[in-house]
C-alpha cells in the first residue's frame, strides 16, 4: 500500500473519532439536574355549600271562635244580672232593678267570653327549615420557589413538589410522575 493512503485513513479515521467525541460532548447537558424548592405556598380556594338544617318548634295557635257574637256569654250574664236585679228593691223599682241587672249582664257576659275566647289557644309543633352555608378551603395549586444554579425563579405547580424538582436541557419538569424527593 501507499503510504499517503495509509496516512490519509489514519488521519480520517483520527478526524471522525474526534469529530464525533466533539459532538457527544456538545449534545450532553452538563448542566444542574435538579433545582432545589426553596419555598412552597399553597393556593387555596374557599368553596360554599349550601345545606339544609330542619329543626321542630312549638307554635301556639288561636282557637277557631265557635260564638262569634259571643251569644253564651250575654244570655248567661243576662240571666245572672236579672237574678241579681230581681234581689234589689221593691215594686216597680224590682222591675227596673231585674231590667237593668240583665243588661249589665249580658254586656258582662259577653265581655267575658270574649276574653276567654281571645286566651283560648292550642299548640302544633312544626318543622322549620333554613339554608345553612358550610365553607371548607381547597387547594387548588402550589406557588413554588426555587433554585436553579444561581438563579432563583418562582412556577406555579399543580401538585406539591417534594424538595428538588427535574430538569431537563436547562428547563423544569412541571408533568410527569411525582417529583423525586
Amino acid at each position: 500500500m501507499n503510504k499517503s493512503l495509509i496516512l490519509g485513513i489514519g488521519l480520517g479515521a483520527l478526524g471522525a473519532t474526534a469529530g464525533g467525541a466533539v459532538a457527544t460532548y456538545s449534545l450532553v447537558d452538563h448542566g444542574p439536574k435538579y433545582a432545589e424548592v426553596l419555598a412552597v405556598q399553597p393556593l387555596k380556594k374557599t368553596i360554599s355549600t349550601p345545606r339544609e338544617v330542619c329543626k321542630d318548634v312549638v307554635v301556639s295557635h288561636r282557637s277557631p271562635v265557635k260564638d262569634q257574637h259571643q251569644i253564651a256569654g250575654t244570655v248567661i250574664g243576662a240571666l245572672a244580672g236579672g237574678l241579681l236585679g230581681n234581689q234589689i228593691g221593691e215594686g216597680s223599682g224590682k222591675k227596673v232593678a231585674t231590667v237593668a241587672g240583665a243588661a249589665a249582664g249580658g254586656y258582662a257576659g259577653k265581655k267575658v267570653q270574649e276574653n276567654m275566647q281571645t286566651g283560648d289557644t292550642y299548640n302544633t309543633t312544626e318543622t322549620r327549615c333554613t339554608t345553612v352555608n358550610d365553607t371548607s378551603e381547597k387547594v387548588v395549586g402550589y406557588n413554588v420557589e426555587y433554585r436553579l444554579g444561581d438563579q432563583v425563579g418562582r412556577v406555579r405547580m399543580d401538585n406539591k413538589p417534594g424538595p428538588r424538582i427535574p430538569v431537563k436541557d436547562g428547563q423544569l419538569v412541571l408533568t410527569g410522575e411525582k417529583n423525586p424527593a
